[in-house]
């Protein structure tokens, strides 16, 4: 592995709050989640989609929760942008910013029911959609560049392999979420259903994203001591 010569810009006070602040709100969404699995136990977690906290009574904690997951993601891009010299990174630090509009849409619009047919699908249905279809592949990118990009660094070279473990971590999930929908939903007839298990793989995908943003958070914090 080359040497990492690269040195980090000193980092400021708003930096350091901002790093600060991610960690606390990617905690803040996955302690509400979990909250969520309590108060609205009719969801099976074994095949329903978390997106589907929002809809009806307390569906105002899932958007919460959204909305703590893209400020985690602005946070993060403030707290770090001074550390990325690469352009791999600087295109991870972009990506990151469209997740973070991905899961504030996602936020305002509530998702249609998983069990429901394309003909009575609603448009802020499809709206929320979007906001997946923007924020979920996008962050994982996002994660692996940034991670690559921070790691020359020698300040934050410690951190490589977590870094990097992470952030595969996070795409990973996302490929055995999307396996399991085009190999288990022809099978049930293309409806989902109890016997397409993607609840789990949906929520490890949500874990390992937090998982990344406040590991990077945390060692970002530290930086100025």
């Amino acid at each position: 592995m080359p040497k990492n010569n690269i040195m980090a810009s000193p980092l400021t006070t708003f930096s350091e709050m901002a790093a600060k602040v991610s960690f606390a709100t990617a905690a803040l969404f996955l302690i509400l989640l979990a909250a969520l699995h309590v108060i609205k136990p009719e969801f099976d977690p074994s095949w329903r989609m978390i997106s589907e906290y929002e809809i009806g009574r307390y569906g105002w904690v899932m958007q919460g929760a959204f909305f703590s997951l893209a400020v985690s993601d602005v946070a993060l891009f403030l707290a770090v942008r001074s550390q990325i010299r690469t352009i791999g990174g600087r295109i991870g630090l972009a990506l990151l910013l469209l997740s973070a509009i991905g899961v504030t849409i996602a936020a305002i619009f509530t998702t249609d029911p998983i069990t429901a047919s394309k003909d009575v699908m609603t448009s802020h249905g499809n709206l929320h959609g979007l906001g997946f279809l923007l924020g979920a592949p996008s962050f994982p990118i996002a994660a692996v560049l940034v991670s690559l990009s921070l790691g020359r660094i020698q300040t934050w070279s410690s951190a490589r392999r977590s870094l990097l473990w992470l952030a595969h971590l996070t795409w990973i999930t996302l490929l055995i979420m999307g396996a399991l929908i085009l190999v288990l939903l022809p099978q049930n007839g293309g409806k989902f259903g109890p016997h397409v298990i993607i609840g789990w793989p949906n929520r490890l995908l949500v874990m390992a994203n937090c998982a990344w943003l406040m590991v990077v958070g945390w060692r970002a914090s530290k930086l100025r001591g």
